[in-house]
């Protein structure tokens, strides 16, 4: 054997602040297929086929350690867990030997031969070898067994047999010691208990392709396997979840997902440059066929991300490091896509461009990598250190540093198109509307203001409280101030609110009198303990001729009231606790698509396929105002109240539309000819690309300046109406357009953090559900396991805002928690396709409609 210390290269070269090369060895026998053992201390590889070689990844330079005692080529190699003592465990054809590193270094320096004590003989080709979390037992896949020893008394506890291919990986479950979980060229993975010698679990086969790959991570249970086409599959091990698959994966289509995104910058502004090419391809260049996955790492994102780029709290944020042959990835466990592509021929001074065998470690508390290399065609093996903070960190503050929130954080602009008083104020738009002529004329036909006992003007409605979530409840006090003896009628954007933003509470505190805090709030809403998991009540919504439900949506404020949208025409509107018939309102000629609530529970919109808007009258159970060609060129797709009631936004085709509204339900036999009800465009919006806009949403219980819609090319697109623009653009945010957009808007009964209202979740048929962040304009969490790849089915928030239920086509009703992937809760009781769900703002009820007009309430249970 050739000197290991003059092979040896210490910081052969650097390659940017990104990816640094430390060190490289060559060996006389290749290396390719080896499992190789990395630690945050060491790393250890075999070297001319029988020796191995320990370095120190602190420091490179340092003496290596050689090791030998093997007769055989040395194939697989790993460390143990303890920290001390610091065992190293190598396999070989002929022995399974273990290795005390501090025993072995001290008699190293004595200048003795270290030895290894072994713990098997002669068991076959070794592919894979692991330590249990004590170190007392050692799992060796060699062929189609798994041999487990006993490291202290070098005997074999069990023979796992099962497999019909050679076991290409096996790991312990860290909180369950007794099990190990195995993964085969057959292309399945089972579980097994070796105390009992016993197989609990197996698969069926997974991929096309054998199976190189396992993980096991501690934090959220999931399970990974990687193929060697580069497929993943993500399975839960959650008790009572019996493996469930939460998703899958193409690392190559997430791969070009990703290259993309870069390029397109979708978390900027519109206006702004692309981002210059990271992928490493050329023009004319050939891309790889797979991307075998080599191996598996953990790694924790709030680790390399800083605190103020995080989207969610730091303990769900995990990240997967897959080694593949052309390089190195970073796979967000959460909102299963990547964080960083680390390509071996995008760094020119490297010395492996395609690797055969890799291991990974994070190293604890930093923002750094190890990663150790074998060429595949070559007899090298390369240390590399990574910084994956920079790359991942910037992409981050680029959206986060563009101040998107929806809470306010300025005043109305002397610009904006929301700069008018509310409705009750009978004071029409600003003049720069399109329609600003015939504004200005309806102002001067009208008396002065001293119609506060006139039902018809709309002067005698009060101002609206606002229902912000958690600490936001104090906009809802602040603004009720208005309602006090004395108080003048203040702007449209109370100045306080509107200036200091989410530091308003602090400031607003001084105003309120101790103890009215929660005046007026009502009953705070149950704790998350109690989840509407039972059916209550079931109700069929249409007698005679079956009609579908389409959606559904409980009153603002209480929620004392439910709203459902049938496809034979017809809005019902029902008590929250079923009783009584329900009242009908007709007029559409087409199924109606979507409800709305004002915030007062006065008034309901609704949208229908026939392309109109209608505005209906809680009180008198009539139709009041609709809206159709004479205002829109094209139907009308989407609609709701927004700007606490003072305006409706609407989507027509690709526009975005504000538009100005004035209800009159007066009742005068003489005049009844006469429509008092009006609505006139106030401005309007087209989205970037002119693509037609399949969902809308904003918030109405407080003053918000923000509209989030998504595009049939599968966009979405945040609009900031105070400044009168389009503010930032997602590309690809699925791979179908999406067809709802949710947002937490918590309630006037519940208590949520402020920033938590900049949560939003979107759903596409085939594609799952996504939760992304306003500020970060990114997907913090997809949620996959509810069937839905036909029909659109509904999505909603909890008044608590943790948790996320969602329709399926299934006939359950799947409830997310949103610090995990996989479902909590599936609620059964429909008998076809679930189409919408909401919750009550106000007690732990959950109300969902299916296709056959079935209507179910589901309560806390006791």
């Amino acid at each position: 054997m050739e000197d290991t210390q003059g092979i040896l290269c210490a910081d052969a070269g650097c390659l940017g602040d990104v990816v640094t090369e430390k060190g490289l060895v060559a060996s006389k026998e290749p290396v390719a297929h080896v499992q190789l053992a990395c630690s945050a201390q060491y790393c250890a590889f075999p070297v001319d086929g029988n020796m191995l070689c320990v370095w120190s990844t602190e420091d490179p330079s340092y003496q290596p350690l050689t090791l030998g005692g093997h007769h055989e080529p040395v194939t697989a190699v790993a460390f143990g867990n303890a920290a001390s003592p610091l065992l190293l465990c190598s396999a070989s054809r002929d022995h399974v030997v273990t290795w005390r590193l501090e025993e072995c270094r001290q008699k190293a320096l004595q200048g003795l031969t270290p030895r290894g004590l072994v713990v098997g003989t002669l068991l076959g080709k070794v592919l894979c070898l692991r330590l249990s979390p004590d170190d007392r037992v050692a799992a060796v896949c060699a062929g189609k067994k798994i041999f487990v020893l006993d490291t202290e008394s070098q005997s074999t506890l069990a023979e796992l047999e099962g497999h019909r291919g050679a076991v290409t990986a096996a790991e312990f479950c860290p909180w369950q010691t007794r099990i190990i979980i195995s993964v085969s060229e057959d292309r399945s993975f089972k579980v097994w208990d070796h105390h009992m010698r016993s197989l609990i679990y197996t698969s069926s086969v997974l991929t096309a392709s054998p199976l190189l790959s396992l993980l096991i991570h501690a934090g959220s249970r999931p399970l990974v396997t990687g193929c060697a086409h580069g497929q993943l599959r993500i399975f839960s091990l959650v008790e009572g979840h019996h493996y469930r698959c939460v998703t899958r994966v193409d690392l190559k289509k997430k791969r070009e997902s990703f290259s993309r995104r870069i390029e397109s910058r979708p978390c900027s502004l519109p206006e702004d440059s692309p981002h210059p090419r990271t992928d490493g391809l050329e023009e004319g260049e050939e891309v790889e066929a797979s991307l075998p996955v080599l191996g598996l790492a953990s790694c924790d994102l709030p680790v390399i991300v800083p605190a103020e780029c995080r989207g969610l709290s730091s303990e769900n944020a995990m990240c997967l490091w897959i080694g593949s042959s052309v390089g190195l990835f970073l796979f967000n466990l959460a909102s299963f896509e990547l964080e960083a592509a680390l390509h071996h021929k995008d760094f020119r001074s490297l010395s492996i461009r395609v690797a055969g065998s890799c291991a990974v470690e994070s190293r604890a508390g930093g923002d750094e990598a190890v990663c150790l290399l074998t060429s595949l065609f070559g007899r090298k093996s390369a240390l590399l250190e990574m910084h994956v903070a920079a790359p991942v960190t910037s992409q981050r503050r680029r959206a986060a540093g563009r101040g998107l929130s929806v809470l306010p954080r300025a005043h109305v602009l002397s610009t904006s198109p929301l700069r008018f008083r509310p409705a009750e104020d009978g004071v029409q738009p600003a003049p720069q509307a399109p329609s600003g002529s015939a504004v200005q004329s309806a102002v001067k036909d009208r008396p002065l203001a001293f119609h506060s006992k006139v039902r018809s003007s709309g002067y005698a409605s009060t101002p609206r409280p606002s229902s912000a979530p958690g600490d936001l409840r104090l906009l809802r006090q602040v603004q009720s101030l208005r309602r006090w003896p004395g108080a003048r009628p203040p702007s449209p954007a109370p100045p306080i609110l509107m200036a200091l933003g989410t530091a308003c509470c602090t400031v607003c505190c001084s105003l309120l009198a101790p103890g009215s805090l929660d005046a007026g709030v009502g009953k705070e809403y149950p704790s998350e303990r109690s989840l509407p998991t039972r059916v209550h009540k079931q109700l069929v919504l249409a007698h005679g001729p079956p009609a579908a439900a389409t959606c559904v949506q409980y009153s603002a404020g209480d929620g004392r009231w439910l709203a459902c949208g049938l496809a034979n025409h017809l809005s019902l509107v029902l008590r929250a606790d079923l009783p009584g018939t329900p009242t009908v309102f007709s007029g559409h000629d087409g199924l109606v698509s979507t409800v709305c609530w004002s915030q007062d529970g006065r008034w309901l919109l609704s949208v229908s396929r026939d392309g109109t808007l209608r505005l209906w009258s809680l009180r008198g159970a009539e139709h009041v105002l609709c809206v159709g060609r004479d205002v829109f060129s094209k139907p009308v797709g989407s609609a709701q109240f927004y700007f606490l009631d003072a305006s409706i936004l609407s989507s027509s085709g690709p526009e975005l539309r504000l538009l100005r509204y004035h209800l009159d339900t007066s009742e005068d036999e003489t005049r009844r000819y006469r429509q008092k009800s009006w609505c006139r465009r106030v401005f309007g919006l087209c989205t970037t690309g002119a693509t037609g806009i399949t969902s809308l949403s904003a918030v109405n219980d407080f003053y918000s300046y923000l509209v989030l819609t998504a595009g049939r090319n599968r966009t979405l697109e945040v609009f900031d109406l105070n400044a009168a623009r389009s503010a930032a653009v997602i590309v690809e945010a699925h791979s179908r357009p999406v067809h709802q957009v949710c947002q937490n808007k918590g309630s006037s009964f519940t208590t949520q953090q402020p920033l938590l209202c900049n949560l939003f979740a979107t759903t596409a048929a085939g594609d799952g559900m996504k939760l992304w962040d306003v500020r970060t304009l990114r997907c913090e969490r997809c949620f996959e396991g509810h069937p839905n790849h036909g029909y659109p089915c509904g999505i909603a928030f909890s008044p608590c805002g943790r948790y996320v239920a969602s329709g399926a086509e299934d006939r359950y009703v799947y409830m997310y928690d949103v610090g995990s992937s996989t479902f909590s809760h599936r609620l059964a009781g429909h008998m076809d396709t679930v189409t919408g769900v909401a919750f009550s703002p106000s007690v732990p009820q959950l109300a969902t409609v299916s296709l056959d007009g079935n209507l179910q309430l589901f309560g806390a249970g006791h």
